[in-house]
């Protein structure tokens, strides 16, 4: 499709819309459309093959477009300059009004003027889409986003020096969704030039400054003081900056023209030093240098601005309001597609969420079945809160607990250092312990050696003890028999030999016998007894 039918298509629709008849158009109506088209391209005759077009007698909205295509449009170069793609959009959209204009024009309380309301068309043409339509896909209709038609309004409003509220318009867009023409024109004459102190005039002016930036590219317009090649006087004239072009006039009414200067990406804009009444800035060209003026600093600024904005965005073969739909149309369609994407997302949630209902409904339903599982499951719930309380507090320390972990590391690495030296001590200790204990090991063993031993004699003592005594008692009844015996001999030998020598001896034997019944030494017992044996001998003899 060429780019000049691309850009009347909406137009075009429009006039096929205000002649269908249940969706399809008669070849006769067409012809006429056709043929004011062919003639305003310079293409006569072009009407004549509708009539071997197709068999039957009334066409579609997608086969008079395939037709224009191919045997009207396809006739004309295939790149056009901008002017003249412009004057030829505005000649079709001229043509296509007045075939729809008596339906577009229909109205209870008409508030713009005919002409107005036609530049309104142009610029809902221009911003709109062509799409299908959701009940009936066979059938178009053209449709303005509710962000285009509030561009357009919120510039309807700063031109008619009213305040714009952003947030009334969301309202109203999402209320609305996509605007058709009927209902654009009746927004802004019913919601924003409602207003009975409003003048008709205003509105035109407001319609036509609307005009001059979506449909006409226009920057900026004003007058300007331009120096002469000439004559080095400045003059004052009537200049319009496009994305193409700054052309100039003699005065407002653009009707004659003076001068064209060409605007590009080589184009540059310099401001020169002022001579207190004309603050002055230079447009630098390929081919020359121009000199224009303005009466104070801040306009010269905004002349600077626009013609750097002309010069950025003067590269394409469409207007600069095309190319900026085409990039709000791509951002569009990104964040349609972030929509999209978080529609999905939050659609997934959505199911999630009604998993986690359906299986929080199962543990309700368990958790009335067991009341002590329920209350441990909400002291776990308030435990849980509890901790996340406090790990959002330690969160809150966590830089506080860094500065302070490099000196706790170090006196931790202190620490270990003298527990490692109280550990060798230990050690050292310990070592030193098992060696004394070792050596009292050793020694306790001699003591318990040594011990054993004097039980051993203390035993032997015991036993040799027991013995004695055995012997001493026995000593005892002998001595005690001869006690008895010495007595009956001395009392014998007293009777026989009383002499003194006698006495005296017998006073010896009983002298040396013990007097005392303990137990004495056995040896002296011994020799009492060998005592008394040799005196008994020596009585004998």
């Amino acid at each position: 499709m060429s780019a000049l039918l691309k850009n009347v298509t909406n137009c075009i629709w429009h006039a096929f819309d205000s002649l269908q008849n249940n969706q399809v158009v008669h070849k006769s109506k067409l012809k006429v459309l056709t043929a004011n088209i062919g003639t305003l391209l310079d293409l006569y005759g072009v009407e004549k093959g509708l009539d071997h077009y197709r068999s039957s007698q009334e066409l579609t909205f997608d086969e008079f477009r395939y037709y224009l295509q191919h045997e009207v449009f396809s006739s004309l170069p295939k790149t056009l300059n901008l002017p003249v793609a412009r004057e030829y959009e505005k000649k079709i959209s001229e043509v296509c009004w007045l075939v729809c204009r008596k339906s577009l024009l229909s109205r209870d309380k008409p508030i713009f003027s005919d002409d107005s309301v036609f530049k309104l068309f142009r610029i809902f043409c221009l911003l709109a889409d062509l799409v299908q339509d959701a009940d009936d896909t066979n059938h178009y209709v053209v449709v303005l986003q509710p962000s285009e038609a509030g561009l357009v309004a919120e510039q309807l409003v700063h031109c008619l020096g009213l305040r714009w509220d952003a947030a009334d318009w969301e309202a109203l867009g999402s209320s609305i969704g996509h605007f058709r023409w009927a209902a654009f024109l009746a927004v802004l004459e019913a919601k924003y030039c409602g207003d009975q102190q409003l003048h008709i005039e205003a509105l035109m002016e407001a319609v036509d400054e609307l005009y001059d930036v979506f449909i006409e590219d226009i920057i900026k317009k004003g007058y300007l003081f331009k120096r002469g090649y000439l004559l080095p006087t400045m003059r004052e004239y009537w200049c319009v900056l496009q994305p193409c072009a700054l052309t100039y006039y003699k005065s407002s009414s653009q009707k004659e023209q003076c001068g064209r200067i060409p605007i590009d990406e080589y184009c540059s804009v310099e401001a020169m030093p002022g001579d207190g009444k004309i603050q002055r800035f230079q447009v630098i060209t390929p081919e020359r240098t121009f000199e224009f003026g303005t009466q104070d600093h801040k306009s010269r600024l905004q002349w600077l601005s626009g013609l750097r904005q002309a010069a950025a965005v003067s590269g394409g073969a469409e207007g600069y309001q095309r190319r900026a739909r085409a990039g709000r149309r791509g951002a569009g369609a990104r964040r349609e597609q972030e929509v999209r994407d978080a529609r999905a997302r939050l659609q997934l949630e959505v199911r999630a969420r009604l998993a986690a209902e359906a299986q929080a409904q199962e543990l309700a339903e368990l958790a009335q079945q067991d009341n002590k599982k329920l209350e441990e499951l909400k002291s776990a719930q308030t435990e849980l809160e509890r901790l996340l309380q406090e790990e959002t507090q330690a969160k809150r320390d966590e830089e506080i607990v860094r500065a302070l972990q490099a000196r706790v590391l170090a006196e931790e690495w202190e620490r270990r250092e003298e527990l490692e030296r109280l550990q060798e001590e230990q050690n050292k200790m310990l070592e030193e312990e098992r060696l004394k204990r070792k050596q009292f090991e050793m020694l306790q063993a001699e003591k318990e050696s040594q011990f054993r031993e004097a039980e051993r004699r203390l035993r032997e003592l015991e036993e040799e003890k027991q013995r004695l005594d055995a012997e001493l008692r026995a000593a005892q009844e002998k001595i005690s028999q001869t006690e008895h015996n010495a007595h009956a001999l001395h009392v014998q030998l007293r009777e026989m030999n009383p002499n003194l020598r006698n006495g005296e001896r017998a006073r010896r034997a009983i002298s040396f016998v013990p007097t005392s019944k303990s137990s004495s030494d056995t040896l002296i017992d011994l020799r009492a007894l060998r005592h008394l044996k040799t005196l008994d001998d020596e009585e004998k003899l």
